[in-house]
């Protein structure tokens, strides 16, 4: 948002206003069993020899909610598993 806002592509006000919106979504994050159990068979799954990206997917699915990223590759991973949405989605008003 930062880099928006200096481009001249958002103003400030509307970069602060998406910022508190972000910092307001509730997210869990790595490091529980579960979620690290989950992060492993999502990987053993997919044939895939590190867990980086099971990780991210795997708390999206176990949140039941859409992973939102700019990354095309992981994007491309994820949406067998689950949903996948553009950061301006999270930051889209309403």
């Amino acid at each position: 948002m930062l880099h928006d806002v200096s481009a001249g592509k958002r103003t400030e006000a509307a970069a602060m206003e998406a910022h508190e919106r972000m910092t307001e979504t509730k997210m869990r994050l790595l490091g529980d069993r579960v979620s690290r159990r989950a992060a492993w068979r999502i990987a053993r799954r997919h044939g895939w020899d590190t867990l980086r990206d099971a990780e991210y997917i795997a708390i999206a699915r176990l949140q039941a909610d859409a992973l939102v990223t700019v990354d095309p590759r992981l994007a491309a991973l994820a949406r067998e598993t689950v949903q996948v949405a553009a950061v301006d989605d999270l930051l889209a008003p309403g």
